[in-house]
Formats: structure tokens, C-alpha cells, sequence
């Protein structure tokens, strides 16, 4: 389900994150390809077109996201753990960057490294080499 977001609320979803994507930090200088402006609560679980919810993130992190807004990514199976919420949740406090590798610090973190699937091999090789050089990540 989609719901459309006015040009000039995009343009400020954009510019608070700097042009990069809020979930895995990749500046979209770097893909050849479109950013979504999206939704941090799907509108199928509740979640609205206000500024608040919405987020800039790049094309993998937003597809492997899709609607979810958690996952069972506990040892016993049971318990959701949402995913990281670039509105409410400090993204130091859930991620590292090492090398490019993106290592989770907390459940929220694991959660969303996993579903996310942030270091799939194409995707780290690209930020080792951007860490490489100084370009990633740009906090």
C-alpha cells in the first residue's frame, strides 16, 4: 500500500537524512540507482504519511524492510524485536561501523542487520572500499 507524499515533505525527508540511507548509511551518491522516501511504520500496520514516520533509505535496506516492522529474532523464538527506527532510536546505539561490516550492539540492531541483510557481500564490499578512502560512514 503506498500513500502519497507531497514533493516538498520528500525534499525534507531527504535533506534530514543527509542523502543517505537512515538504515545503513550509504550515501546515494554512491548508488546508480533511486532512493525511497518510505514509510517507518507501514500503513498496513498502522503507520501514516506524516514527517515523522517516514524515512530516506536506499533500495535494498527499503525492499528487504518491505511492510515489517519487526522480526523473531530472539533465542527463544518468541518475542518480536522491532527494527531500528531512524525517528526514535540513535543509530551508535544499535550499530557499529567496522570496516564497512555493520555489527549490530543490541537486539534492535541484530533484528534489523539480519532482516535488513545490510552485509550481503555486494553491499559490504562497497562500504569497505568508501570506509577505505574515508567515505563511509559519514555519521
Amino acid at each position: 500500500m503506498t500513500a502519497y507524499v507531497p514533493k516538498k515533505v520528500r525534499q525534507q525527508v531527504i535533506e534530514r537524512a543527509k542523502y543517505r540511507c537512515e538504515y545503513c548509511l550509504i550515501p546515494e551518491r554512491f548508488l546508480a540507482t533511486y532512493f525511497h522516501v518510505d514509510h517507518v511504520r507501514s500503513l498496513k500496520h498502522g503507520g501514516n504519511s506524516d514527517f515523522d514516520n517516514l524515512v530516506y533509505a536506499c533500495p535494498h535496506c527499503n525492499q528487504h524492510k518491505g511492510s515489517d516492522v519487526g522480526t523473531f529474532a530472539d533465542n527463544d523464538g518468541e518475542t518480536l524485536i522491532r527494527f531500528f527506527n531512524p525517528r526514535r532510536d540513535n543509530w551508535a546505539d544499535h550499530f557499529e561501523a567496522v570496516e564497512g561490516e555493520i555489527v549490530p550492539l543490541s537486539a534492535i540492531g541484530q533484528a534489523t542487520v539480519t532482516i535488513l541483510n545490510v552485509n550481503q557481500a555486494e553491499r559490504l564490499i562497497l562500504r569497505r572500499e568508501l570506509a577505505m578512502i574515508g567515505l563511509y560512514p559519514d555519521v
